[in-house]
């Protein structure tokens, strides 16, 4: 009997020995790992996407790291994307446990997010006003902060979506200081989170609380706390007192059919996610697109032509001439390529083992996607360096597969990509259809604030006076 105990445990060694072997044999590559912290040393948090990138021009378009006590998969390569997106979509669909996820959200609690065409066509009559309005002649310029005008377009457009009402009036944008404050205030409120921090690697140093960042994020939670809790308080406080629906509405409709499932906080958490995916971003589309077209006048000037000849000047353009416009979709494409709104995108984590790229990838891998290192990879793209809006007038959308991923893609890609891309679509065309712009001395693309000149364009008088 002991003999054949001794067969027995060998054998069971044998084959666990043999399946550890044949799965390290046919794991992704991965640099060499340092004990205990593995390849922390190997990243920089400001610019995660580069450091990733570095990478994989040594390691390949699929490799692996281990970050603290988290095994990591990192890809760069349509190939590669599509495998974890398509046959593996259902394994890498959900979140890992993080720090910033747990005090930040409301339990993750979420659903789609709303889509208005009239709100944005709203802000951006009163945005045009705010440009136009402080002229003594309507062909004087201007020396404008785009940064800000942008900013306070954005911000009041969510703000109307949510609550029905403007975050900056017209007024206080004019003045500067009120307005600056206002938007200040709400980027403190929402400021961009990181989604991985080094306590998410060694879990025992949010035990000893390393750094100070729970104690940080908890406090950013608060704040956003009261801010949406404020919002939702004053809408249960003046029930059926209001003209128009917005969303917190609809959410508080839906919450007295079914106060179980629509809770405070679940209300919260989609509000949260709209500021919170639906603002920054935004900005920072519009605000490089603007930058792109600023330095490259013959580009700008394009776009110019096309919206005179497809919408003219009886009018200003609204959501539905979008369609009309497919170079402005190249230019806010070419935008994206360049400047993706999460240079890798939200991480995913298995949920069961599987393969990717012939490597076999543990369960509990946390999945990096490097949509920075795909849309400028000399492989993939030509001239990837290049301002080239020309280059989606060639290729579709669909055509261009899995390696232009600005929103992310399968059943976690961003649901808020269409509110996002006609928010910016809309404001960039009407900016072009009633203004010219040129440059101030420098370099465009490094300044910060964006700055330009305007003149409101004579063929454009009839829209002023409309406004």
């Amino acid at each position: 009997m002991y003999l054949y105990l001794a067969w027995f445990t060998l054998v069971v060694f044998f084959i666990k020995w043999y399946s550890l072997r044949r799965r390290q044999n046919s794991a992704p590559p991965a640099p060499p790992s340092l004990p205990f912290i593995g390849h922390v040393h190997l990243l920089k948090e400001e610019s995660l996407h580069l450091s990733l990138s570095s990478l994989s021009r040594r390691y390949g378009s699929v490799f692996s790291l281990r970050l603290g006590c988290r095994p990591f998969l990192v890809v760069s390569s349509p190939s590669a994307v599509e495998e974890c997106f398509t046959t593996n979509d259902v394994v890498f669909a959900n979140r890992p446990d993080t720090l910033a996820a747990d005090c930040v959200t409301y339990g993750r609690a979420a659903y789609s997010l709303l889509r208005t065409a009239g709100t944005r066509e709203n802000e951006i009559r009163a945005l045009l006003r705010v440009l136009h309005g402080g002229k003594k002649k309507s062909t004087a310029a201007a020396t404008v902060d785009l940064t800000y005008l942008v900013s306070t377009f954005v911000f009041n457009n969510m703000m109307r979506v949510v609550s029905g009402r403007q975050l900056v009036s017209e007024e206080d944008i004019i003045g500067g200081d009120a307005g600056r404050e206002a938007v200040k205030q709400i980027r403190g409120v929402f400021p961009p989170t990181l989604t991985l921090v080094s306590c998410d690697f060694f879990p025992v140093l949010r035990w000893i609380g390393y750094g100070g960042v729970e104690r940080r994020l908890r406090l950013i939670h608060g704040r956003r706390d009261v801010f949406l809790q404020r919002l939702v308080d004053e809408f249960k406080g003046s029930k059926g007192t209001r003209s128009t629906t917005c969303l917190i509405e609809t959410l508080l409709s839906l919450q007295a059919t079914d106060p179980v499932f629509y809770t405070d906080d679940v209300i919260k958490s989609v509000l949260m996610v709209m500021f919170v995916a639906g603002t920054e971003t935004s900005v920072t589309a519009m605000e490089r697109a603007m930058s792109l077209i600023l330095s490259h006048p013959e580009k700008l000037q394009k776009l110019s032509d096309e919206i005179d000849e497809n919408v003219g000047h009886d009018r200003l353009l609204a959501d539905s001439d979008l369609a009309k416009l497919p170079y402005l979709r190249c230019i806010i494409n070419e935008t994206l390529r360049l400047y993706p709104p999460t240079p890798t995108v939200l991480p995913h984590v298995s949920s069961e083992d599987c393969t990717v790229g012939g490597h076999s990838i543990p369960k509990g891998t946390i999945l990096l996607v490097n949509v920075w290192a795909m849309h400028r990879d000399p492989e993939q793209w030509d001239r990837p360096e290049e301002f080239v809006p020309e280059r989606f007038q060639f290729e579709s959308e669909r055509e261009l597969g899995h390696k232009f991923l600005p929103f992310g893609m399968g059943r976690r890609g961003c649901p808020g990509s269409g509110m996002a891309l006609r928010t910016v679509s809309l404001g960039l065309a009407a900016l072009v259809q009633c203004f010219d712009w040129e440059t101030l001395s420098g370099d465009v693309a490094a300044a910060k604030p964006l700055e330009a000149v305007c003149f409101a364009r004579e063929q454009a008088a009839h829209i002023f006076e409309q406004l």
